[in-house]
Parts: C-alpha cells; sequence; structure tokens
C-alpha cells in the first residue's frame, strides 16, 4: 500500500501545475494512493474544463501508485464522520479520501485549507 493518500484537490493541483503542487514531487507521488470516489471526482472536473474522458481518465491515473475501491468499511468511516466534518459541509468525496486515510493509517495530502482544522487523528498535510 501508498504511504499517502491524495484528495481530488492535490491530484488536480499537480495536473494543473497550481500554487502546492511542488509539495508532492515525483518521488512521493510514486507511493500514493486515491480512492475512486477521489479519482472519479477528478475526471469529472477534467471533463468539465475542456479534456477528453480518456486524456482526463490518463493525467488521473498517471499520478498515482495505487487506485484502491471505496469499500464497506471506507463507506462506514465515511459515514461515521458526517458530525465531525458538518461545519466544514465536506462532500462524500472529501469524506472518502478521510476515510481511505484513516483505514490505511495513512497521512492526506490535500489543497483544502479548511481540513487542518480537523481532529480526526489523521495527518492532515495542506499543500497551499
Amino acid at each position: 500500500m501508498g504511504s499517502a493518500v491524495l484528495d481530488a484537490s492535490a491530484i488536480l493541483a499537480v495536473i494543473q501545475q497550481e500554487r502546492g503542487s511542488e509539495k508532492l514531487p515525483p518521488e512521493l507521488l510514486a507511493e500514493t494512493v486515491v480512492s475512486t470516489v477521489n479519482l472519479s471526482e477528478v475526471v469529472g472536473k477534467l471533463v468539465l474544463s475542456g479534456w477528453s474522458d480518456d486524456e482526463a481518465w490518463e493525467d488521473a491515473t498517471s499520478l498515482v501508485h495505487e487506485i484502491l475501491p471505496f469499500t464497506p468499511q471506507h463507506a462506514r468511516i465515511a459515514g461515521n464522520l458526517i458530525n465531525q466534518t458538518r461545519h466544514l459541509r465536506l462532500s462524500l468525496a472529501d469524506r472518502a479520501c478521510l476515510a481511505l486515510g484513516l483505514a490505511l493509517k495513512a497521512p492526506v495530502y490535500t489543497a483544502d485549507r479548511s481540513w487542518k482544522s480537523l481532529k480526526l487523528g489523521l495527518r492532515i498535510q495542506v499543500i497551499r
């Protein structure tokens, strides 16, 4: 398994070469995982921005070491995060990312600064 979990916002930052993407160098990306839920979010955002479906898939999947399915365990964790994250209005994809980090006991990388306020027993690395 990878040593870090990527949120959709972190993957998009790298693809679009946004500020903070330098905090995700190739050697770190080579050890990362992403949930299928977050991967779907990335592909959707890229398609909406004009990428073809094939280009969006290739760009999104080429950055991560491993793509992990959203399992019943992850669904349970994500569902149980609703009360702890309600004040931030996190999406299902956001909670799926956090659930994967909790299940793997791995740090999560995101571009969403509001996540820094979460107290989940999980290391959250905000890239900007």
